[in-house]
């Protein structure tokens, strides 16, 4: 065991001002001259921009003036820190001593705790008073390099979108200061909707109308969930410029998430096999191994040659019988997330042959929009959002599409907190009984976060229909399960 060096207090004394600073100016947006004084001490002495202890500075102006930080900042949460980029130690050899490495890892943990205690200042740092569009963009971008950070795209843990993995789509590894490796694989998932809840905490506290109302600074907004919401709840008080520009925020945010869930979809099929209609006998549906496998009989030890009396071809034709899902999605506030994924979903899964897809959404009405199902984005601009839940009314527009219960899937979106529970549970039940396929969805948004009614969740659950939660991934399995 080799004896601490000289600077190892040091350096520890270091990382805890910037730490003890970080939480000080969480805790209390107030300077404290003395934290202040030290960590630019700090910060200075390990050659690192002053321009890190200013919570008014973004993360993005920062590496713009410094291009060599960004290697530094990805993965930033997830490696164990190695020497300090750019110092001079880093041209250490094999032949230094174990005390000179330890030297240079303490010194790069703390230039590791300046650049951490930037992005989570400037991510959770949130201020007071009213935000504008340069605000939100630049927290917006800033949530993107703490996501970075910790291995993801910008925007993957807050939307959760192109996750790899189970449920992070990062590698779930990281650093204590035993130098051990602790798994992040369930603290970085519950990151994801803590920004989402900063996002639409910011997104509230905007004056959008007055945003919307001036191209410029609706053009520096990134759309978002957070703000999709706020733009459908008050899309009715818009009109002419800001009208024009809620549209094209929405439509942009309908592309992005339409083009993760088109991928998600794209190796579904449609129809089981039909094995009364012989194969075609072309070459790409030659079935090789079932050929060489039935003229085994016919090979010649001698000659060392197979001999085929008959080719093989695989079936390709499928049954044409339609399938029809229903999508019944529960538009109350509570459930922004279900309409905005599910209406996409659905549009997505009608663009699909024979599927033929009928959608309803409903509050204390219903409002039958198959005839806008191809087009999200309208059927969008035709929804309210808010308002009480009334399942009953659209299970009354539901039922009389069940033409052929065998070849038919109603999936039903909501957290099934119902003015009249017993009533729908009945129709559900007699609807899963006549041989449809009934799915109870409670949650289908990014975070894979839902509130369900234990209630209904228990009866669900003795019907032999349990609810679904979970990510959107989760319901697409289903379908595709259904449809194949």
């Amino acid at each position: 065991m080799t004896e601490p060096t000289p600077g190892a207090t040091s350096h520890d004394n270091r990382r805890q001002v910037l730490y003890w600073r970080l939480l000080a100016r969480l805790l209390d947006p107030e300077e404290q001259p003395a934290l202040e004084a030290a960590s630019l001490a700090v910060v200075d002495d390990i050659g690192l921009p002053s321009t890190l202890l200013d919570p008014q500075v973004s993360v993005d102006s920062v590496v713009q003036r410094h291009p060599e930080l960004a290697a530094e900042l990805d993965g930033l949460m997830l490696t164990e820190p190695g020497p300090a980029t750019g110092s001079p130690d880093d041209s250490s050899d094999d032949d230094g001593s174990d005390s000179d490495r330890d030297d240079r890892d303490r010194a790069a943990e703390v230039r590791r705790a300046a650049l951490v205690s930037k992005i989570l200042l400037n991510v959770y740092s949130l201020g007071t008073g009213p935000v504008t569009a340069e605000q939100l963009a630049r927290w917006q971008c800033d949530a993107g390099w703490l996501e970075r950070a910790l291995g993801c795209a910008p925007g993957q843990l807050r939307t959760g979108r192109a996750a790899q993995g189970p449920g992070t789509g990062v590698s779930p590894t990281g650093t204590d200061s035993a130098g051990t490796t602790p798994d992040l694989s369930r603290l970085i998932p519950e990151i994801g909707p803590e920004l989402g809840a900063i996002e639409a905490a910011l997104v509230r506290r905007m004056r959008l109308r007055e945003v919307l109302a001036d191209p410029r600074l609706a053009g520096r907004l990134t759309p978002s969930m957070s703000l999709i919401e706020q733009l459908l709840r008050d899309k009715d008080n818009l009109s002419g410029v800001a009208l024009a520009n809620a549209k094209s925020l929405i439509r942009r945010f309908v592309d992005e998430v339409a083009e993760v869930l088109r991928t998600q979809v794209a190796q579904a099929t449609v129809g089981a096999l039909d094995r009364s209609i012989p194969p075609k006998r072309v070459f790409r549906n030659l079935d090789l191994d079932r050929t060489i496998w039935k003229n085994l009989t016919n090979w010649s030890p001698e000659e060392e040659r197979l001999y085929v009396d008959r080719l093989y071809y695989r079936h390709t034709a499928r049954k044409t019988t339609p399938q029809r899902l229903i999508v019944v999605v529960d538009q109350s506030g509570s459930m922004v997330d279900a309409m905005v994924n599910c209406t996409i979903l659905a549009s997505i899964f009608a663009g699909l042959p024979k599927v033929d897809v009928h959608l309803i959404a409903y509050d204390t009405r219903a409002l039958d929009l198959t005839p806008w199902v191809h087009d999200p984005f309208e059927t969008l601009l035709r929804t309210r959002l808010g308002g009480g839940t009334d399942g009953t009314v659209a299970m009354a527009l539901a039922r009389p599409k069940v033409a052929e219960p065998r070849n038919t899937v109603v999936v039903w979106i909501s957290d099934f907190y119902e003015w009249q529970a017993e009533p729908l549970f009945e129709s559900m039940a007699a609807l899963h009984r006549s041989g449809a396929k009934f799915i109870p969805v409670g949650s289908v948004n990014s975070s894979g976060r839902g509130n369900v009614n234990p209630w209904f969740r228990e009866h669900f659950k003795d019907l032999g229909t349990p609810v679904l939660s979970g990510h959107i991934r989760k319901l697409v399995h289903e379908l595709k399960t259904f449809l194949a």
